[in-house]
Order: structure tokens, then sequence, then C-alpha cells
């Protein structure tokens, strides 16, 4: 597996009533291809200026954002690194500019100038792959959240971008539109095998990340498996963070003297553990 994205020593510092912020604090990861890895942290710690920074939109202070071997400092490179990871945001609203679905994910496409017969092949497969196809013809101000940003995605996923970034994707949906969102990237990393990286402020929709990034104040503080950074439930609440609902449980049955894994994330596991216990 070869490097999507790497940081090195990112740092990045704005004006803000002539005082300045350190917004990120030399950060340096790694994501591997086909890796879906998920930030989090509350709001102000510096996970949506990172995201911003992975396709060109906000340039490093100092040090280097590298996609696929090309440097985002490049000038000349930046439309081909926002080919290559593409950017969704949290406010669908804000990403959709046609009146009609298919036409909306058409438009990244037709500005790549791609000829027409390839547009109507990729609009096709993006619906599909988001489970849209059926409203191709809709007007998407008629459509669910839910509904709504997975069009989004469908609209970054048919310019074939082979890293897909979310900022709070989720963060304007109700519980239903937050999970149909949820299950399509999880499709898209695990069965087109696009690399996500997936920002957000639910603990649950990190459960099932290859890697889970916690930021805090501009730094990366915790990182590693899902299991390895929600077991560590004290050190995320001193943060402000909660962890997934069963992580907590489990906690609370070990400080009772139960002996069962800290690294519980999902209720199927947790009956499984208990059930063993004799």
């Amino acid at each position: 597996m070869g490097q999507m994205i790497t940081t090195n020593n990112l740092m990045y510092h704005y004006k803000n009533n002539e005082k300045e912020v350190l917004a990120l604090k030399d950060v340096s990861l790694h994501v591997k291809e086909g890796e879906f890895v998920v930030i989090i942290g509350h709001n102000g710690s510096g996970k949506s200026t990172f995201a911003k920074h992975l396709n060109a939109l906000l340039m490093p202070s100092s040090g280097d954002v590298i996609v696929k071997g090309l440097n985002t400092k490049d000038e000349n490179k930046v439309w081909e690194v926002r080919q290559i990871a593409g950017m969704v945001f949290q406010n669908p609203d804000n990403q959709i500019v046609a009146t009609i679905v298919e036409e909306d994910v058409a438009f990244g496409p037709e500005n790549l100038g791609i000829p027409s017969e390839e547009i109507v092949r990729r609009v096709e497969e993006a619906l599909k792959s988001v489970d849209m196809l059926d409203f191709r013809h809709k007007a998407p101000h008629l459509l669910s959240g839910g509904q709504k940003q997975r069009i989004a995605i469908a609209g970054v996923i048919a310019m074939r971008p082979d890293c897909l970034i979310l900022d709070e994707p989720t963060a304007m949906l109700d519980p239903s539109g937050r999970r149909e969102v949820i299950n399509t990237i999880k499709r898209l990393n695990k069965e087109e095998n696009i690399t996500v990286i997936h920002i957000t402020h639910f603990m649950e929709e990190a459960v099932d990340a290859d890697r889970v990034i916690v930021m805090e104040d501009g730094e990366v503080i915790l990182e590693g498996t899902p299991g390895e950074v929600f077991s560590q439930v004290d050190k995320l609440k001193s943060l402000g963070l909660d962890v997934p609902q069963v992580t907590d449980l489990a906690n609370l049955l070990i400080k009772e003297g139960i002996d069962i894994p800290s690294d519980i994330l999902t209720v199927d596991e947790m009956v499984m553990k208990l059930c063993q216990l004799k």
C-alpha cells in the first residue's frame, strides 16, 4: 500500500483581530491508500482546518502536505491535487449547484472537460455508488438531508478521486440521514477502495475506522485503532469528548471488577463478552 497523504510538520497560523492564532501545530501524519481514517476532536481543535489543507484549500504556514506525491504548495498542481482528493462539506445545500440531480453530479466532470458520453457513464456510476440512481431526474431541494448529502458525495465521486475528505458531513443531518451517509462512505471505502478521511464529532462514526486520530488545540494527541483510542475513556473525557456508549459501559463494568476487555466498541461485542463470563 502506497502513501495517499503525508503531512510533515504542518503549521498553520492566521491573524484574528491583529492577534496571531496558531491553528495547527506541527502535525505529521500518514494516510495509506485505501485506509479509512476518522479524525475526531471538538470545535476549535483544528480538525476542519487540517482537512482544508489536504486538498489545497489552505496552504501551510510552514511544513508540507504531500498528496500522492504532489506538494500542495506547487501552484501548477493544485487542480491535480483537488482531483485526487475530493472534498465533501458539512452543508450539502452549499455544494449542490443544479436544479436536477443528474445535472448536479455532471457539473464537476463537465468542468474537467470530459467528453459527454463519458460524463453520462460517470454520472450513472456515481449515483449507483451512493444508491441514488432512482433520483436522477428529481430536484435536489425536494430530497431529505441525507439524500442531498449523498448527491453531494456523488458529485465528488464523478470526478474519480482517489481520496474522499469529508468535513463533518453528517453534522446537519438527523440520525437516519447520518446512517445513510456513513453507510455510503463505508461502502465506497470497502468496495471501491477509495481512501476516506472522515472528520466528525460523533464518536459512534469512528467505531469502524481503520484508524482514529484525536486532535486537540491544533495537535494530534491520540492515534490508533478505534479500540486503542476509545479504551482511554478517562483521557477522552478529560478532553471533553464522549466515547461510544458501549465503551463507556465496558469501562464502568471494569471499574466494578467485571473481567471484560476495555476496547469493546459495539453492542454485539459486549453481548459476546458478557455471555462468555462464567
